[in-house]
């Protein structure tokens, strides 16, 4: 399903995150941005992961390495966390989601009320009974 422009948004301010990894430590890290060391491991390339959630920060930071010329390079991910699963259900739009619900809940609540009305009303229990009775036998 297409996601609405509320959906995108709703990604990009707390599902994504965004990770920078380098080959060095850089120098100096604007606030917002968390720096870890990623230990040695065969075949790993970069020593360096940086993660961040605010896109300004990112380009400002990536912006200072171009400048020292480091190598680096750049990913989107998820993040994890238990709300991920409904601000960004995979292949789904919440924002259809919860409108869907919203119908749903507004056709089913004149039907639960009429259901209610009958089930409290004692003719229909005892006409009811009387049915149930014949049926029986």
């Amino acid at each position: 399903m297409q996601l609405t422009r509320i959906d995108r948004w709703l990604k990009e301010k707390f599902v994504y995150e965004i990770q920078i990894l380098t080959l060095r430590g850089a120098e100096d890290v604007p606030g917002g941005i968390r720096q870890m060391e990623l230990p040695e491991k065969p075949g790993r390339r970069y020593k360096f992961l940086y993660t961040t959630n605010n896109a300004s920060a990112a380009e400002a930071f990536l912006e200072r390495l171009k400048k020292q010329n480091q190598m680096f390079t750049t990913k989107v991910v998820d993040k994890k966390g238990w709300w991920v699963q409904f601000i960004a259900p995979e292949g789904k739009s919440p924002t259809w989601y919860v409108t869907s619900v919203f119908i749903l809940m507004g056709i089913l609540t004149p039907v639960v009320i009429w259901l209610r009305g009958l089930i409290q009303d004692p003719e229909f229990i005892k006409n009811a009974k009387e049915t149930l009775e014949i049926l029986k036998g």
